[in-house]
C-alpha cells in the first residue's frame, strides 16, 4: 500500500514508478496509532517524495542519486513532533486551550470551537456571549444549530465548524470543489532563464527560502528545505497572534525576523528580500499578501525565477476558498472526527481527533516536496512557478487512501517506547534553553539531512540575508 500512495505523488515530479527501488522502508505498517486513517502509509509517502527530490537536487550537482531510508514508526512519530520537546529537562507544554473542542449542539448535531489563539478565541465568545470557561462555553453551543454557529463563529472571524459526515462533506459545495482538484499544482506562472543550482555540498546549498507561514504545516515544510541545506529566514510580525512554544518544534535551521507590512518602510525590506530569494513560502489568509504586493504573479515580477509555495485551508476553488481554517477544522468539517469518534470513542460519546496532526504535517513535507520539484524545474528550463495545496486537498488525499480493516484495530498502542523517542530524538542549544526534540526523519546515504542553526525565538534576527 506504501508504494501504492508513492505513485500517487511521482506525476507531480515527472517520475516513472522505478524510483520507488530508491527507497528503503522500515518498522512496520498501519495500523501504528489508534485510528482507521493510514497515517503511517501517507506519511512515508510524503517523506519518501522529500528525499527522492533531495536527490534529485544531489544527481544535478554531483550526477549520483541517493538511497532514502525510512522507519515508518518514526515517521508516524514526526506527524506530532511537537509532543517530545523537552526544554531543560522538562516536558514543553503543548497542550490545547481549555476552551478548545467539541460540544453539543442543537438537534444532535457537534460544534467545533477553535480556540488556540487569543484572536479565534475571542471571536468565538463574541458570539457565544459566554465566559471563557469551559462548562460556560458548552451551555451557549447546546443553544445553537450547529450550522448557524458555523456561518456565525466564521462571520466574526474565529474558526470552527459544524462535525459532517464523510457522505455529508462530499455532497457539500466545497467538498465538491476540493475533491475535483489535484493533490496538489505545480504551475509555470513566468518566463526567466534557467538558473544553476548554486554551488555547495547539500542538495539545497545556496537556496534561500523565506518562510511566511505560521503555526505547523508551512513552518515544516520550511523546516523541511532547512535540513537538506537551505538557507531559511523566517518573517512574521510583532503583532500577530503566536503560540510562540510552536517553534521550539518547526524554528530548526531557520533564522527568525520581525516585519510589520502594514508599514511601507517594512514592505519595502521584503520586497528587498524576495530579489534576493528563490522560494517564498506563505500561509496567510488568502489575499492577505497579495493585497500588499505580493501575490504570486507580483513575485514573479519582483523576482524573475522565484518559486512560490502557496498554503490555504480549503484551496482556491469553491465557495470556501477565502475560509480560515486548521488542520482541526479540516477533520471536523470533512467527516474525520465523525469517522474517529465512531471507530475509538472517547471518554464521553462524539467526534474525535485522530492522535496525530497529520493535515499539517503531512502537507509541510509535500510543500518542501513541490518546492524542490519546481527548483529542478528552473534550473533546467528556466521561469517563475508557484506550488499551490490546501489542508483540505490534503485532507482528501489521506482519506482517499483507505481505511485500516477494524480487524487491525485492536489493542494498538497510543504511544511509542522511552527507548525509540530516545533514538528519535537530539539535544540542542538555543537562545532559551536546552532543547530536545525530534531530529529529522528522513535517511540519506550521502548527504544525511541536519539542522546548522538551533531554533530561536521569533524576531530574533534582523530582516537581511546573511553575506555569502
Amino acid at each position: 500500500m506504501i508504494k501504492d500512495t508513492l505513485n500517487t505523488l511521482f506525476p507531480f515530479a515527472g517520475w516513472p514508478e522505478s524510483r520507488a527501488g530508491e527507497v528503503e522502508i522500515s518498522g512496520g505498517y498501519d495500523p501504528i496509532l489508534a485510528t482507521p486513517f493510514r497515517i503511517t502509509e501517507t506519511a512515508v509517502a510524503s517523506l519518501a517524495a522529500v528525499g527522492l527530490a533531495a536527490s534529485d537536487l544531489w544527481e544535478m550537482r554531483t550526477g549520483r542519486r541517493q538511497k532514502i531510508t525510512i522507519n515508518t514508526r518514526r515517521a508516524t512519530a514526526s506527524l506530532r513532533s511537537g509532543t517530545y520537546l523537552v526544554m531543560e529537562d522538562k516536558p514543553v507544554p503543548f497542550g490545547r486551550h481549555s476552551i478548545m473542542g467539541t460540544y453539543p449542539a442543537k438537534n444532535g448535531r457537534w460544534s467545533y470551537i477553535h480556540g488556540n489563539f487569543p484572536n479565534h478565541r475571542a471571536a468565538a465568545l463574541s458570539v457565544l456571549k459566554c465566559a471563557e470557561e469551559r462548562d460556560a462555553v458548552a451551555k451557549a453551543v447546546s443553544q445553537w444549530d450547529a450550522q448557524q454557529l458555523e456561518e456565525a463563529v466564521i462571520e466574526a472571524k474565529g474558526a470552527g465548524g459544524m462535525v459532517r459526515s464523510r457522505a455529508e462533506w462530499l455532497k457539500h459545495p466545497q467538498g465538491i470543489a476540493v475533491a475535483g482538484l489535484p493533490l496538489m499544482e505545480i504551475i509555470k506562472i513566468g518566463d526567466s532563464k534557467p538558473e544553476p543550482l548554486p554551488k555547495g555540498e547539500r542538495p539545497l546549498s545556496g537556496i534561500r527560502v523565506l518562510d511566511l507561514t505560521r503555526v505547523i504545516a508551512g513552518p515544516t515544510c520550511a523546516r523541511t528545505l532547512a535540513e537538506h541545506g537551505a538557507e531559511v529566514l523566517k518573517i512574521t510580525g510583532k503583532h500577530l497572534p503566536s503560540l510562540g512554544r510552536q517553534e521550539y518544534d518547526t524554528g530548526h535551521g531557520k533564522l527568525s525576523a520581525h516585519l510589520d507590512l502594514r508599514e511601507a518602510k517594512d514592505v519595502e525590506t521584503l520586497q528587498g528580500l524576495v530579489r534576493g530569494a528563490d522560494v517564498f513560502s506563505q500561509g496567510y489568509h488568502p489575499g492577505t499578501l497579495g493585497s500588499r504586493g505580493f501575490s504570486p504573479e507580483a513575485l514573479a515580477q519582483l523576482r524573475p525565477g522565484i518559486v512560490a509555495v502557496s498554503l490555504c485551508a480549503f484551496s482556491h476553488a469553491g465557495p470556501w476558498a477565502s475560509r480560515r481554517g486548521f488542520d482541526t477544522v479540516v477533520q471536523t468539517v470533512s467527516g474525520i472526527t465523525h469517522r474517529q469518534g465512531e471507530v475509538f470513542p472517547g471518554a464521553a460519546p462524539g467526534p474525535q481527533f485522530y492522535p496525530v496532526s497529520a493535515i499539517d504535517f503531512l502537507t509541510g513535507y509535500l510543500m518542501a516536496f513541490g518546492a524542490m520539484v519546481a527548483l529542478k524545474r528552473r534550473a533546467l528550463e528556466g521561469g517563475s512557478w508557484l506550488v499551490r495545496i490546501s489542508l483540505a486537498q490534503v485532507g482528501h488525499w489521506l482519506v482517499e487512501r483507505g481505511e485500516v480493516p477494524l480487524d487491525q484495530l485492536k489493542n494498538l498502542t497510543k504511544e511509542f517506547t522511552p527507548e525509540e523517542i530516545a533514538q528519535w530524538t537530539m539535544v540542542s542549544d538555543t537562545p532559551v534553553g536546552r532543547l530536545r526534540h525530534m531530529s529529522p526523519t528522513i535517511g540519506m546515504s550521502e548527504t544525511q539531512p541536519f539542522w546548522d542553526k538551533p531554533t530561536v525565538p521569533l524576531g530574533h534576527h534582523q530582516p537581511v540575508w546573511p553575506a555569502r
